[in-house]
């Protein structure tokens, strides 16, 4: 027997709309290049996409399924596209400008984008890439006729594309399966991969991490994504900030400790969301200036491992609580959250801070098994570690246009293999000891690299650390730390492994330190092990 209740697509169109008539006042503050302090309300952002609605139909002749390439920063043009490209039934995609340039013209050409938006201050970076796309058939500029660059590819000025245009528009109405939005990996092993979401699986998404023992937002928050749009779509706040009425403050291409110090202050931000070489930077800042910050209230770190010497400063120093999230460009991208529960909110700080280290439970939505080598499950005892695998309604099913990935993406029975190696406590706690290819393997026991760099991040002469797996004639693979020291710092390997020492177990100490002056990231924070692995594949380690 069917229920008897009406049957409506879920559209990300309902969200907008949603915010503009309840929630129309809620202001968006905006950096961009020609208007470093830009405001406007919900209803002002409606009015906007439905221009652009009306002249990716109307001038562009955009159809249902067509692919619409953007490359830029966070701001209020950015979050029009996202609605009004998906609002029509096209797929906005979104595009990392720090992959490499080869890396940007494959996967555009790829998507077969047709169109492609841009900031101005990529327009050198698209130059030299054009003559590589294949389908693009335009390029607009994030921008007005006045602040318009002059180039020979006859890019055109978004706000003249828009300009004129009807601020009313009817959503068309088709099924919730309809993709929206596509985001490549960073390619960080093989070619760039693309998930290909679709209306349903990202309001469902947005709805789940809105949810208190998620992100907890709410019509009370003022909330500055310092994760950028192009990375899996800011984690989906430009989706669950409207949704719930949250104010947004959209900080551009500024996100240097100063420059957010001065938004979160100025702008009165109660929450923001970043990956961790992003807030080093900002506790660098307020290190050094002696400065506090005095609304901030929850800030979600993800991207890579919280290490515990942050979470601490964070809520310790400054009052601010960590919340520890984890997920990845396949499931939209969020997949679990370190929130406590009643129970573990009473426990003693050092005990609640050991727990925020960990990657949380799942959010509703979110399924999880381990597995072992042979693909058979093992126990949520907190101890037996293996592959992580997921399922979920915005979690990818396939890889677009590509099955030979999608083959060794998922198992017979359609869970995906994240290739993190994690453990699962009794009451669902899920924390991830390495990414697979991480792993050291010393003597026939694997050592965790993230457990040993967060541990060498709490001292107070490093700002990184990265450890990788150097050959060792007798135990196979032996750890070696790879460390930043901070402005001004000594710290000596010696003194470093004597930290460590009370840390970590004996076996697990660094075989030897080597200090850098900085460390290769990818184009989404993450350290490049890949790069550190090359540079230091010939290191011999001490025999003594």
């Amino acid at each position: 027997m069917r229920g008897l209740m009406m049957d409506l697509p879920l559209r990300i169109s309902s969200i907008l709309d949603y915010a503009a008539d309840y929630h129309s006042e809620a202001a968006m503050v905006s950096c961009t290049a020609d208007q470093p302090e830009h405001r406007i309300t919900y209803a002002g952002l409606r009015d906007r996409v439905r221009q652009l609605a009306n002249a990716l139909q109307s001038d562009l002749k955009l159809a249902i399924g067509d692919r619409i390439a953007t490359l830029a920063w966070n701001d209020h043009r950015h979050f029009e596209l996202y609605y009004g490209i998906a609002g029509i039934g096209a797929v906005c995609h979104t595009i990392n400008p720090r992959l490499f340039p080869d890396q940007i013209a494959y996967i555009i050409n790829h998507a077969e984008d047709r169109y492609l938006f841009a900031d101005p201050m990529f327009l050198p970076l698209i130059e030299r890439l054009a003559p590589q796309l294949n389908a693009v058939e335009g390029i607009f500029l994030l921008t007005d006729d006045v602040h318009l660059p002059p180039s020979e590819l006859g890019v055109r000025s978004y706000e003249r594309l828009i300009a004129g245009q009807p601020a009313s528009y009817d959503w068309p109405v088709f099924d919730e399966t309809t993709a929206c939005g596509l985001c490549y990996t960073s390619g960080t092993t093989g070619l760039p991969k693309g998930a290909l979401y679709h209306h349903r699986s990202t309001v469902l998404h947005a709805l789940a991490t809105s949810l208190p023992d998620a992100m907890g937002l709410s019509s009370r928050d003022t909330v500055l994504p310092v994760v950028p749009m192009f990375h899996v779509n800011a984690w989906g706040l430009p989706y669950s900030c409207p949704l719930v009425g949250a104010r947004m403050v959209m900080p551009g291409p500024k996100l240097d400790g100063a420059s957010l110090y001065e938004q979160f202050e100025r702008e009165r931000v109660t929450f923001a969301a970043g990956v961790p070489t992003i807030w080093f930077g900002l506790l660098e800042h307020m290190r050094s200036t002696g400065k506090k910050l005095s609304t901030l209230e929850r800030a979600v770190i993800g991207g890579s491992a919280a290490p515990l010497s942050m979470i601490q400063t964070f809520e310790l120093e400054y009052g601010v609580q960590v919340l520890h999230g984890w997920g990845m460009t396949e499931m939209s991208p969020v997949g679990s959250v370190c929130s406590l529960d009643a129970a573990k909110a009473c426990l003693p700080v050092e005990r609640r801070h050991r727990i925020k280290q960990k990657q949380g439970h799942a959010i509703w939505g979110v399924e999880f098994k381990i597995v072992n080598e042979l693909g058979e499950r093992l126990p949520h005892d907190g101890r037996s570690a293996g592959v992580l695998y997921v399922r979920g309604p915005w979690i990818a099913s396939a890889y677009f246009r590509d099955e030979e990935a999608s083959r060794e993406a998922f198992d017979a029975e359609g869970w995906f293999s994240t290739g993190d190696v994690a453990t699962i406590d009794p009451y669902g706690t899920m924390q991830i000891t390495d990414r697979a290819k991480d792993m050291i393997r010393s003597g026939g026991e694997w050592i965790s690299s993230i457990a040993l760099e967060n541990a060498a991040v709490g001292h107070p002469g490093l700002a990184e650390a990265a450890v990788i797996a150097a050959t060792h004639p007798k135990w196979g693979e032996r750890p070696l730390l790879i460390a930043v020291r901070r402005p001004g710092s000594t710290v000596e390997p010696g003194a470093l492994l004597e930290f460590l020492s009370t840390r970590v177990a004996k076996w697990w100490l660094p075989d030897d330190v080597v200090f850098v002056d900085e460390l290769p990231h990818t184009a989404t924070g993450k350290i490049q092990k890949s790069a550190l692995r090359d540079r230091f594949r010939n290191h011999r380690l001490p025999t003594v």
